[in-house]
């Protein structure tokens, strides 16, 4: 899958994810500094989904419209260990059980929520 991640994203997860066959870009990377708003903008024009720490994202979208991408996985997971959201979404990846495209998903400890994308 295409991923965008976002500048809070931790470098070892971004490492795992790409040593698993996925195309991650890094805010951190490419662009450090970009708003949450073009981050949005970004992925939309990249076909990405976001992976991010930031829940301004979710206000974005769904309070003020912006531009949608084609996902947004939201990280709720404190404290953590550096490679731990990239181990999450791998199982939830290989388990088939949830379908991130086109949803705003958040991952807990304890569960994890989606919200379908407009």
């Amino acid at each position: 899958m295409d991923f965008l991640a976002n500048e809070n994203f931790p470098g070892v997860s971004i490492r795992i994810l790409r040593g698993n066959g996925h195309n991650v870009a890094s805010v951190i990377e490419d662009t450090p500094g970009l708003k949450d708003f073009n981050v949005l903008k970004r992925a939309y024009e990249e076909n990405r989904i976001i992976l991010t720490f930031d829940k301004d994202y979710g206000e974005l979208i769904y309070k003020y419209r912006s531009v949608t991408p084609v996902g947004v996985v939201y990280f709720r997971l404190d404290p953590f260990t550096p490679e731990e959201p990239a181990q999450i979404l791998l199982d939830i990846l290989r388990s088939g059980r949830l379908q991130i495209l086109h949803k705003f998903t958040v991952v807990e400890r304890r569960c994890i929520r989606q919200r379908t994308l407009h």
